[in-house]
């Protein structure tokens, strides 16, 4: 099945996307539509163009490939399935995500992985290829970022505020130096084989995709970011 949206309302284009009974879905021409593909489970998806926001909302299982740039809030609280970006993505990126995978080749916006947390079976991963802005992992409680700093040049991948109020999860980061000015309930460290490895089929999903190998990004030095269960949160609350 193939739909032009060209200024189709995003109402009635979201309408004959769940009226549509194949697996595949194409979709052309796309200007800014809201919510597509939100809460779907076992479909196939190829957009051509610039999603609006809220892209895979609520994704439950089905695979959501943007062959362009994306808005706000993709994968907002997605709990299967996989999002790949042949571009940039804006704000929010993830938003209470608790399971799936979005790829991204380019760079992410704010608060990419706020509130991403894990359960169970359900881990949620992001892989960003270029830079992130501030707040990256804002209150992250679980899962896997990664931001593979290409284009950086070395340089610290991420702006302002990474990993504020983190408590679970870690944030993996691609940079010649040790990352500072990290709040202190944040750890940072080189990664370790561990980290490889849980790392290792995401990147190779990520090069299958958008080109290099895991190989050669892997050659290059890595920051891991974990929780410092030891400093808490204490301090941010008021005692009579």
């Amino acid at each position: 099945m193939v739909i032009t949206a060209n200024t189709t309302y995003y109402k009635g284009l979201n309408e004959q996307i769940r009226a549509c009974a194949d697996a595949e879905i194409t979709v052309r021409e796309i200007y800014g539509q809201r919510y597509l593909g939100c809460g779907s489970s076992d479909k196939t998806f190829k957009l051509y163009g610039t999603p609006g926001n809220g892209l895979g909302q609520y994704l439950s299982g089905s695979t959501i490939e943007v062959f362009g740039n994306c808005q706000e809030a993709v994968g907002d609280t997605m709990n299967d399935g996989e999002i790949i970006v042949h571009g940039n993505v804006g704000d929010a990126c993830g938003y209470g995500m608790r399971g799936g995978r979005i790829l991204i080749e380019g760079n992410v916006g704010y608060r990419a992985g706020i509130h991403m947390k894990a359960y169970l079976d359900k881990f949620p991963v992001v892989i960003v290829g270029g830079c992130a802005g501030s707040f990256l992992g804002e209150y992250l409680a679980g899962g896997l970022i990664a931001v593979l700093g290409r284009g950086a040049n070395g340089a610290l991948p991420c702006s302002y505020f990474c990993g504020t109020g983190m408590h679970g999860g870690k944030i993996v980061l691609r940079c010649d130096e040790k990352p500072s000015g990290l709040p202190p309930q944040v750890l940072v460290r080189e990664m370790n084989d561990e980290d490889r490895a849980e790392l290792m089929p995401h990147l190779a999903a990520y090069c299958q995709h958008f080109g290099s190998t895991p190989e050669e990004i892997l050659s290059e030095r890595f920051y891991v970011l974990t929780p410092n269960p030891e400093a808490g949160y204490k301090q941010l609350y008021t005692f009579e």
